[in-house]
């Protein structure tokens, strides 16, 4: 049984370079969370520190030291629980008051980062705490006890160029960091900026960006083309090819039933691996490059798909491509399962293995 994510290096360093191209004078802060969006911090994260990026994004501590043990940039983490143990050499968001007041009473002085609610109205100080929380951190700051580097915050809707919600939400960073700095702040390093916002609004550049879907080469806007490679393929192997009689039932629940006499054939890979169930009815794997629909529920190790009279002769053996290169895009399997292609990335998991490819592109031994 072979289920591999194969990660082409050299698309995220193409990625990596159109993207530094595009922000201009902006620091191109990496975001590599869940693991480089799937796709591997141990080799993603150096590819792109050789081909323009000046610092890394994640959410967790642990994401933070994962990637801190591959690379000498700066490393913010954004998603921390108060409890924990701080480590001195990441720099660290404070979304709310507990989190400031622990960078405080560090026994080193963090690198802090104070995150601003614009209106995604999920994490971060609310408007009416800005005044009296900018004055806490510059205070702090004048003590020795924090060095408050910039604010950041969330875009909610950047991926709807028309969406008027983006503009408000930067005029209200906008007037955060006014407030900030007649508190007695010196924000110099803001962004708010996500990878639609890269692309759609150079005005949200601030002075770094956070981009990471365009990292790996999926466009954040949909119909958008910005010369982005995708850098995953998930790719599976026939494990059989069976004659199936017109009317015979195919997987649990005799959900599904051939439409004449033709032929079936069973892939390794289901829903334990990262396959969903709700994607049946809109998954196309690709043999050779023929598109074959899966058919029946997905099971939890393997998926079955109807081959028709088999007139391409697929056989056991043969490659069997979920999404990526030969095969449907994981943007067009998002449109059709009706979610995003952030998710379909994520999805890969179970037995599969990741294979990496590169070249003396990518600037990487």
């Amino acid at each position: 049984m072979s289920l591999t994510a194969r990660i082409d290096l050299d698309a995220i360093a193409h990625n990596t370079r159109v993207l530094k191209r595009q922000v201009g004078q902006a620091r191109l802060v990496c975001v590599v969370k869940a693991d480089a969006y799937n796709h591997g911090v141990e080799r993603a994260v150096p590819v792109m520190a050789a081909n323009g990026a000046d610092a890394f994004g994640v959410t967790t501590l642990a994401e933070a030291r994962a990637v801190r043990a591959v690379t000498d940039l700066p490393v913010i983490s954004w998603l921390w629980d108060p409890g924990q143990e701080l480590p001195e050499d990441i720099e660290l968001v404070a979304p709310t008051r507990e989190h400031l007041q622990m960078l405080i009473d560090a026994p080193f002085t963090p690198t802090t980062y104070l995150k601003v609610d614009t209106g995604m109205h999920r994490s971060g100080f609310d408007e009416s705490q800005w005044d009296v929380v900018f004055a806490l951190a510059a205070a702090a700051e004048r003590d020795g006890r924090i060095a408050v580097k910039g604010l950041m915050s969330h875009l909610a809707f950047a991926d709807a160029p028309a969406e008027p919600y983006t503009s408000l939400q930067c005029e209200r960073f906008t007037r955060a960091l006014e407030r900030a700095v007649a508190a007695g702040l010196n924000p110099v390093c803001n962004h708010l900026a996500n990878s639609a916002a890269v692309w759609t609004r150079p005005d949200l550049h601030f002075q770094q960006v956070r981009p990471g879907l365009s990292l790996y080469g999926l466009e954040p806007v949909p119909g958008d083309d910005h010369g982005l490679r995708e850098a995953m393929s998930w790719v599976a192997s026939i494990l059989a090819v069976k004659p199936v009689s017109a009317d015979d039932p195919v997987s649990y629940g005799l959900t599904w039933r051939a439409p004449e006499d033709g032929y079936t054939a069973v892939v390794a890979a289901g829903y334990a691996d990262g396959v969903s169930r709700a994607w049946q009815p809109h998954l196309e794997v690709a043999v050779g490059g023929v598109r074959y629909p899966v058919v029946g529920r997905v099971c939890m190790d393997q998926l079955v798909i109807w081959l028709g009279q088999n007139e391409a002769g697929v056989h056991s053996g043969d490659e069997a491509v979920l999404f990526g290169e030969g095969g449907m895009s994981a943007t067009e399997l998002a449109e059709r399962v009706g979610t995003i292609n952030y998710e379909i990335v994520c999805a890969p998991k179970g037995r599969t293995q990741r294979q990496y490819r590169s070249s003396d592109e990518n600037g990487v031994s």
